[in-house]
């Protein structure tokens, strides 16, 4: 008999499983339960998008692109980024095409880290930022970012964490669970402690179009001397409804795009064939798209605020993503016990703030990526629940 434990890696096995399947598995069991816990577009992409995709295959564009992407859509990228938020990349040598902003993460990590390097994560935040590091060889050191200052990562905790062994950042704003986003003064005062340094940036702006509120969206590479020392990721899952399409895409400069493309050419050969031609389409198309899905975002935002308020949760307002991320410390539960009970007693969906990190415990997410009417029946379920603990 194989002794499985003895060939598998040691890095491989050392990652814990990701907290939020638990209660996907529970969900799937029922028949009547509201899911306000999966973090994706309830919409369906748009038509014009999809009937791009549809007619590049009816044309028979169904062999590989070139490694980095479809010339076509790196330059619309490109121009995107130029019309929406002012930052400029060359299509040809600094954008590189990939199979969704998680193997774009995957690529830059890879590319910069050596074993033994450190990477700074914010945490509550995306799950894949610490196992992706593990898997390169480096060690991931957590910042716990403070609901006072709405998980935001303030200066004063990245010059903490900052060791002769650190070698990248990853900013992960708007956030995912919390909704938190960095403004421009945030921005410049990370910005500040990092331009004496060698260290790099790797900028998770996935949800960069969901920004609500008066101010619009800022990246860190619109900072004097950030561009030069950042990966910019982006995609089409959470801005255009293409999570099926596998999307994304990093920008970086020319030295650190190579190295990716190096990875990226031995383990993919290149992203989808079709959804470059559909991603093409919500370049040049989709803005409306974008702004309409947004406003609705926005009404649900707001509604799911004041109903969480008027149930007698701490919950400041997030303005970024489709994420609420309110303190369930009220109720004596951990945050796993209360997703579990509420799924169970009252069939809502929500997950552990547990399941993101240091800082997410007392805290659970809420996606109102959901329709009014589900989040309104969620809401008299969970102070039904609550009245009940």
């Amino acid at each position: 008999m194989i002794d499985y434990n003895s060939v598998l890696s040691n890095n491989v096995k050392s990652l814990a499983p990701s907290g939020i399947r638990k209660f996907f598995d529970i969900l799937e069991e029922m028949t009547d339960a509201i899911s306000l816990g999966v973090g994706e577009p309830d919409f369906v992409t748009p038509l014009h998008i999809r009937e791009a995709g549809m007619q590049s295959l009816e044309m028979g564009y169904t062999k590989y692109t070139g490694n980095a992407g479809l010339s076509r859509l790196r330059m619309e990228i490109a121009k995107y980024l130029i019309r929406r938020y002012d930052l400029e990349y060359d299509y040809k040598t600094q954008v590189i095409v990939t199979v969704g902003g998680s193997e774009a993460i995957d690529l830059a990590v890879r590319a910069l880290v050596n074993p033994g390097d450190e990477v700074i994560i914010p945490m509550p935040s995306f799950v894949c930022y610490g196992p992706i590091t593990t898997l390169a060889g480096g060690k991931p050191v957590y910042i716990e970012t403070k609901v006072e200052n709405e998980f935001r990562l303030t200066a004063d905790e990245l010059r903490a964490a900052i060791t002769p062994k650190t070698k990248a950042l990853i900013l992960p704003y708007p956030c995912n669970p919390t909704g938190a986003v960095m403004r421009r003064e945030d921005l410049e005062a990370i910005a500040n402690i990092l331009r004496e340094t060698n260290i790099m940036i790797i900028s998770d702006e996935i949800y960069s179009e969901l920004t609500y509120g008066n101010e619009q969206h800022v990246s860190i590479t619109a900072i004097p001397g950030m561009q030069e020392r950042t990966v910019y990721v982006g995609g089409f899952s959470k801005s255009h409804a293409m999570t099926g399409w596998r999307m994304g895409y990093a920008c970086a400069p020319q030295e650190i795009i190579v190295q990716m493309l190096k990875i990226h050419q031995y383990a993919i050969m290149s992203s989808p064939t079709t959804s470059q031609y559909a991603a093409i389409n919500a370049m040049m198309y989709g803005d409306e798209d974008v702004q309409k899905m947004k406003r609705e975002y926005d009404q649900r935002r707001l509604f799911l605020y004041a109903g969480l308020k008027n149930i007698g949760f701490e919950c400041f307002e997030p303005q970024g993503a489709f994420y609420m991320f309110p303190s369930i410390k009220s109720t004596g539960l951990t945050s796993a016990e209360f997703c579990e009970q509420l799924l169970l007693k009252e069939k809502v969906a929500v997950i552990p703030g547990s399941a993101f990190g240091l800082g997410g415990e007392g805290f659970v997410r809420i996606c109102y990526a959901a329709s009014m009417e589900n989040i309104s029946i969620a809401l008299e379920r969970m102070e039904k629940f609550v009245k009940s603990v």
